[in-house]
Order: structure tokens, then sequence, then C-alpha cells
């Protein structure tokens, strides 16, 4: 019995930090003509806009954590916006990097998911968006919010253990892609609606009360993060 644990619990492991085979480039490409259809329709955009809050605000909650402040919990809503509530100083360090994390999140996390299948860690990543996801569950302080991100982690789950390696791979690809695409979008979302007198409470508003550095200059960084960051995580992805 002892034996037959240990080796369930090494395999285990090894399922988790192996490596696996990358996709052919024609997959790789079709995955992100896939997620590029989802990010610019706005009819499939108002949807697909959940898992971006949910990167949004985990963003703000694990920077929160990090920097010493209490999370007292998350909220997601369907309209796709979100409230983060942590405690702390109102100033400072830890609450500019909170703030700040919100939009940054999507792209860096699409950045570092790009760099996980470039190694071929399709699996890894896979479970580690499982471990995220479970992770903001305990956070999570409404109905929709639960329900939105069980489904999430219940997909990710469900295809790291049922599926076989071409649509697990197919899946991760699919899920970068959008998270590099559907992280440039918001930030320009958002300089549309303060173009019109809109989102006067927005990150980047917030950022510019704490700084005294214009909204503007922080709405550059979204948008330095979010291209860059597809840049970069389209080069891994392509191998090129």
């Amino acid at each position: 019995m002892h034996t037959t644990a240990s080796a369930s619990l090494g395999d285990l492991w090894d399922r988790l930090t192996g490596t696996q085979s990358a996709p052919e480039q024609w997959l790789v490409i079709v995955t992100g003509v896939v997620a590029l259809g989802v990010v610019v329709p706005h009819g499939f955009w108002r949807v697909a806009r959940n898992a971006v809050t949910i990167a949004h605000e985990g963003g703000h909650g694990l920077v929160a954590l990090l920097t010493g402040r209490r999370l007292d919990g998350i909220r997601l809503h369907s309209d796709t916006s979100g409230l983060t509530v942590s405690r702390g100083r109102p100033t400072g360090l830890g609450m500019i990097l909170t703030a700040a994390a919100g939009y940054t999140a999507p792209p860096l996390l699409g950045l570092g998911g790009a760099a996980l299948l470039g190694e071929g860690r399709i699996t890894a990543l896979l479970w580690i968006a499982t471990g995220l996801l479970v992770a903001m569950l305990v956070m999570i302080r409404n109905a929709y919010g639960a329900v939105t991100v069980i489904v999430a982690g219940g997909l990710f789950l469900g295809v790291s253990w049922l599926a076989n390696t071409d649509v697990q791979a197919a899946f991760a690809y699919t899920v970068v892609w959008f998270l590099l695409l559907g992280g440039v979008r918001p930030a320009f979302e958002l300089q549309a609606k303060r173009r019109h007198g809109g989102a006067g409470d927005s990150d980047a508003d917030q950022l510019s009360r704490l700084t005294h550095v214009p909204a503007g200059m922080w709405l550059f960084l979204f948008h330095a993060v979010s291209l860059c960051s597809l840049i970069g995580g389209g080069r891994w992805l392509l191998a090129v």
C-alpha cells in the first residue's frame, strides 16, 4: 500500500514537473487567431472579459498580500467589473503597487504563461492556474464571483486531468494568447472612458492621487506593459 501510494505521488510529481513536446506551429497560430477572434468582437468580448477581470482583481489581491496589506475580499460582477478591498496604509508604496497591479496583471500572467509554454511545461501551467484560482476563491465575497471562479477552475482542472496532450496544448496556448491579447484592450477602453469624462475613480486616477503623477502617465504604463508583454510573449509562443 505504501509503495503504491509513493509510486502514485511520484507519477503525480513527474506529471507536474515534466515537459511536453511543443505543438505544431500551425496550432500555435490557430490558437492565437481564436483568441483574437474572442477579444476583438464586442459580443464575445463582453463574456470573455470576465476572465480578464479575474486576473485583474487577482492581481490587486496578490500584490496587496505581498506588500503586507490585509485582503478583506474580492467581488466580481456580471457587468465584468470587480472590486478588491484591502486594509492598510492608505498611502505609500504598498498601496501604489496594489493599485497598479490590476491592469498589468493579465498581460504579465500571459507573459509568464508564454515563458512556461516556451519551456514545454503545459501541464504545469494548467495546474498553476488551477491553484491560483482555488486560492482566489477563498477571498471571493459574492455569489457571481464564486460561480465564475469555480467554473474557470473546474475548466482548467478538467483539461489538465481528463484531456489528452493535444487538447491540453490547444487549451493552454489559447488561454495564454487570450491573456496577452485581452490584456491590451482594457487600457484602451479605460482611455476612451476617461476621454468622455467617465471612470473618474479608475485605477489610473487613484494612482494619480497617490503619486501626484498624471493619470495619463499611468495609462501609458498600462499600455507599455500590455504591448511589451504581447510582443515578448508572442515571440516565445511562436518560437521566433
